[in-house]
């Protein structure tokens, strides 16, 4: 049975550009987790805005091009950029100003600011760090962390057939542009277009025997090999330990302010 390789040769540029693609993708998996979990948290404005910035010097250092990484930001800003808005007008609190007689108030402003430096904070330190992983990197990583095997193989097996349903959807869409059809907002749209999602089902269901049959002849026993060079150097400690540093700076500011206050 082929053996699924950890580092495929067709790894992508903006992977091996980095600085961070030396280190341990376990520690970029945790670190990033760790990270999440203490920004979700914060609530005092130096310690967000540390976060951000921290975000902000890693993909600096890291070597990454800007502005793919920050048109994906810009599209998670966009995606949230409604409820931020509405954000000061439905929050009780102190009153700051008013729209056609509805009343902003400070504290729904600064809930938006708070989600806002949050989830770019966050969302920038996953494109830095997992982010630029292979699929394939990732999930062996996660299987090493302990994540249940069947959640690994699912992934790695998503990774590689996409592509198929992707080619399969395309031949179909063709097949469908080759008798004339055109989308419009009609009856007869909607139930092509059901057709075209009952057949990629069909057909997915179809491929996945077919490959499972396939993989059972080559010795396939409900799990996919993992083959990789994970090793922790001593990089890795140096970088988890200035890491960690960073995540104590935060707990640190926000605990200045609480029993400061």
């Amino acid at each position: 049975m082929a053996l699924v390789s950890a580092n495929p040769p067709e790894i992508r540029l903006s992977a091996l550009s980095t600085a961070c693609a030396r280190l341990d993708p376990r520690l970029r998996v945790c670190a990033t987790l760790v990270f999440a979990i203490v920004m979700s948290q914060l609530d005092v404005l130096g310690a967000l805005a540390l976060g951000l910035a921290a975000s902000f010097a890693l993909l600096a250092a890291s070597g990454q091009p800007w502005r793919p990484i920050l048109r994906r930001m810009a599209a998670m800003d966009g995606f949230i950029l409604f409820m931020l808005v509405l954000l000061p007008f439905t929050t009780p609190g102190t009153p700051l100003f008013s729209i056609w007689g509805y009343g902003a108030s400070l504290e729904g402003l600064w809930a938006a600011v708070d989600i806002l430096i949050t989830a770019n904070a966050v969302v920038l330190m996953v494109l830095v760090l997992p982010g630029t992983l292979e699929p394939v990197t990732l999930g062996h990583a996660l299987a090493r962390l302990g994540v249940p095997l069947q959640l690994v193989n699912l992934l790695l097996f998503t990774v590689r057939y996409i592509t198929v349903l992707e080619g399969e959807y395309q031949r179909m869409r063709q097949a469908m542009r080759a008798r004339a059809f055109a989308m419009r907002t009609n009856l007869h749209t909607l139930i092509s277009l059901g057709y075209l999602v009952g057949m990629m089902l069909v057909r997915a269901q179809e491929r996945s025997e077919r490959v499972l049959q396939a993989m059972k002849c080559r010795g396939f026993k409900g799990a996919l090999p993992l083959i990789d060079a994970m090793r922790w150097r001593a990089a890795d400690t140096i970088w988890a330990f200035g890491f960690g540093a960073l995540i104590l700076a935060l707990i640190a500011l926000e605990a200045a302010h609480v029993f400061g206050a």
